[in-house]
């Protein structure tokens, strides 16, 4: 699992703001693949967003006038099933990561969900995750063995 560029903008809290700042980015060709966006103080917001092309948004921004910053964040693509982000996060928790905040959006061209959590060791937090995941693709693998050698045998003739 990848890690990606966060761009962060605060907004002035008024019609066209946020706007301005889309605009901006789809002029010039940018996806935005998750955003987040909450107030921060009266009459300002900050939006978060992962993009396709970093470089194109961080130009852009910069054209429009908009101060940005740059986190590296976890980018996490989890199984749609109960308990799949419990999971991810008690993998984190165990090797002592803490999870800033989180926000979702989808894969470009496949748009499965993304999972997108801002952790303060990113890389770290994505071998945490490659490692649970390699587990249990093993679990599943093993289990999907064992399961088909069962069907199997129930299929045989009993033999006295």
């Amino acid at each position: 699992m990848p890690t990606a560029e966060e761009l962060a903008i605060q907004i002035a809290d008024r019609p066209c703001a946020f706007g301005r700042a889309c605009r901006a980015l789809a002029d010039r060709g940018v996806n935005i693949l998750a955003l987040q966006s909450f107030p921060v103080s009266t009459g300002a917001s900050l939006v978060r967003f992962v993009v396709d092309n970093p470089t194109l948004a961080k130009r852009a921004l910069a054209t429009e006038g908009f101060a940005y910053t740059e986190t590296e964040v976890a980018e996490v693509k989890l199984a749609h099933r109960p308990g799949a982000l419990a999971q991810a996060a008690s993998r984190l928790a165990d090797a002592g990561i803490n999870i800033n905040y989180t926000y979702c959006g989808v894969e470009p061209g496949t748009n499965p969900p993304l999972l997108i959590l801002g952790v303060a060791e990113a890389g770290l937090a994505m071998a945490v995750l490659d490692q649970a995941a390699a587990e249990a693709a093993g679990a599943e693998r093993l289990r999907l063995v064992f399961s088909a050698g069962r069907r199997l045998s129930a299929r045989l003739p009993a033999f006295s």
